[in-house]
């Protein structure tokens, strides 16, 4: 029988609940065994952050507690084949553990998988293994990505351009435009929808009549 592969979900307190929960979830479905890292195994306060009309950033509110099912300084890269490195608020102290950073470069050192979420880039960062490398990030921590010497994803759009919809969402998006909008150094793809009456603060989801 074939040994499952194991996972370990980097986070700690103000961790990101819903970047925890389904990575252990969907790995779990894919048959890996996900164990959850932190500074302490210890019940974790994950949060949740979300966007709100009227603010220039994202607000935070208290998420699920979540229990660490090992300490970091307990953690050995030969059992687990990959990492991974959750967003939220942890990794801005957590990218001052230099037992983690220790793991992230053995993990990088014996070519197994790194994966980061959001502002888990920051572990990368501060671990030095970014330099060089093509990285997605939240936005707002581009400027880190850039002067660590990584490159980030950009957009560009070409004059024309295809897009594939299903017959039955096509009639909510009839008239829609796709623009690409920079803002100084940030820039993300936006949807114009005259359809649309009501959306929620993420502005993902909408409701027409």
């Amino acid at each position: 029988m074939a040994r499952r592969k194991k996972i370990l979900i980097v986070t700690d307190d103000s961790g990101e609940s819903y970047e925890i929960l389904h990575a252990k979830h969907r790995f779990e479905e894919e048959g890996w065994t996900a164990h959850i890292g932190a500074s302490k195994k210890k019940r974790l306060h994950g949060v949740i952050h979300d966007f709100e009309p009227g603010w220039n950033t994202y607000i935070e509110r208290p998420g699920y507690l979540i229990e660490a099912d090992v300490a970091i300084s307990q953690i050995k890269p030969s059992s687990y084949d990959a990492i991974l490195l959750i967003g939220g608020r942890a990794p801005e102290f957590l990218r001052h553990n230099t037992k983690l950073l220790k793991l992230v470069r053995a993990f990088d050192k014996q070519g197994k998988w790194i994966f980061s979420i959001c502002h888990g880039i920051q572990i990368l960062i501060a671990a030095g293994i970014a330099g060089g490398r093509r990285l997605t990030s939240y936005c707002n921590i581009r400027f880190e990505v850039e002067q660590a010497g990584a490159s980030d994803l950009h957009y560009q759009l070409d004059e024309q351009v295809e897009l594939l919809v299903d017959g039955e969402s096509l009639q909510v998006l009839s008239g829609t435009e796709i623009d690409l909008v920079r803002e100084g150094i940030n820039q993300q793809i936006k949807f114009v929808n005259p359809n649309v009456k009501d959306e929620c603060g993420c502005g993902e989801s909408f409701s027409v009549d």
